[in-house]
């Protein structure tokens, strides 16, 4: 049997989800209003599909307790979905979690070997400094004898039946052998991806998701408010015309590889156009603060790769700069992050430095005439390294990263 504890958006459609694949389930909610009214057979809130899922289930796989102590025997995991607001400062308030927490702790013993599935929505590292340590001070060991798994939901309001039911993918933090084998089997019947990672990592994709979807919006406003301020712009048709841009479509869409980290965007196109637009709509008397700081996080970025370099290698050390165009499959070296990251090492002593591009030597060369050596081919460049810098991600590097074993490397474009 499986438990949910807190049936609101999340909880209800998570526990009715698993009851429409088969599963047994019991629900638990503290406010007894609102399990009174589960009970009777009517949703306390709206989420279209979901009273007709309850009423199919109720009584059948899906049962309402009054307390975890009811079904604790039966149960083998156990699901967290109760509210974590923030306070004014942001931070979490983890009370009813501890509270849901405690209900199980003082309802199992230690040999009973549950598997914990938080879904409750906590900042990344929240499982690992605060909920381990929590369940450890009242005798139960993490990975023997209790499990803490993290599972964030990416349900939205208006389609949390459709998004659990038809998961797009499923993400689940965890240590141990145990605790995967059981969880796969349990979503099984989603047919969707099941992708187990660190507890940290489940925890951030899920804020990596809602502020990417936020950012967005702002941004959107405020290319809204500087289309307003110009003047003589359909800002309706301009978005819609932007929707066509091919880049968004696709499995997976191209769009994606602009949703990456790295070293920094340059050539002729993005630093110009920005620039243009920040000035234009500074005449206009708006002050663009998003397309601003897109330009300083733009600077920001290398300075914290160089900060991160700099902190654990010695100006001793040969350096392969791998990679001189802005992007793969071009010559073009205008705006070229490489040059900043390299001139930067050289401010702070690192001269032992040989670059190479399957392209752009010649064009970085003439354009930036820096005191560089250059190699003729990538074997040659990481053989006289003992660090390599990956700046542009050619597929070269890729199909030849064997020949980075034993190299300090530093992927500033997260592809190796």
């Amino acid at each position: 049997m499986i438990a949910v504890i807190g049936l609101g958006y999340v909880g209800l459609t998570t526990a009715l989800g698993f009851s429409e694949k088969g599963f047994k389930v019991c629900g638990i909610d503290n406010n007894k209003e609102k399990s009174d009214s589960i009970s009777s057979g009517r949703i306390p809130f709206f989420e279209e599909n979901l009273s007709g899922i309850l009423n199919k289930n109720l009584g059948k796989n899906f049962f309402i307790k009054k307390s975890f102590s009811e079904c604790a025997a039966d149960t083998e995991i156990i699901f967290l979905c109760v509210e974590t607001p923030a306070d004014r400062d942001g931070a979490p308030d983890l009370t009813y979690l501890e509270a849901a927490l405690e209900s199980v702790l003082q309802a199992v013993k230690p040999q009973d070997n549950k598997i914990i599935v938080i879904k409750s929505t906590v900042p990344p590292s929240t499982t690992v400094k605060k909920i381990i340590p929590f369940i450890e001070k009242r005798g139960f060991k993490n990975g023997k004898n209790i499990h803490i798994v993290y599972n964030p939901e990416f349900l939205r309001e208006g389609t949390a039946w459709e998004d659990f039911i038809n998961p797009d993918r499923i993400i689940i933090g965890v240590d141990g052998k145990y605790p995967k084998r059981i969880l796969n089997e349990v979503f099984e019947p989603f047919n969707a991806e099941v992708y187990f990672v660190s507890l940290n990592t489940s925890e951030f994709v899920k804020y990596l998701s809602n502020s990417f979807f936020a950012a967005l919006l702002s941004y959107s406003n405020e290319m809204s408010v500087i289309a307003d301020k110009i003047g003589g712009i359909d800002i309706k048709s301009a978005f819609e015309l932007f929707h066509k841009d091919k880049r968004w479509f696709g499995t997976p869409a191209a769009v994606c590889g602009y949703v990456y980290p790295s070293c920094g965007f340059g050539g002729s196109c993005l630093p110009k156009d920005l620039n243009v637009l920040i000035n234009k709509s500074d005449e206009c008397g708006y002050n663009a603060k998003i397309l601003k700081n897109i330009v300083e996080i733009n600077r920001e970025i290398k300075t914290f790769w160089i900060n991160k370099i700099t902190r654990e290698i010695t100006t001793g050390q040969p350096i392969a700069v791998l990679g001189l165009s802005f992007k793969p499959g071009t010559e073009d070296v205008r705006e070229t992050p490489a040059y900043t990251i390299i001139k930067m090492l050289m401010e702070r002593g690192y001269n032992k430095i040989t670059a190479y591009d399957p392209k752009a030597c010649k064009s970085f060369d003439k354009t930036y005439n820096l005191p560089l050596n250059y190699s003729v081919s990538m074997e040659d460049a990481v053989s006289k390294s003992e660090v390599v810098i990956i700046t542009s991600a050619w597929q070269e590097f890729l199909d030849n990263k064997d020949l980075l074993k034993n190299k300090t490397v530093f992927d500033l474009r997260y592809k190796l």
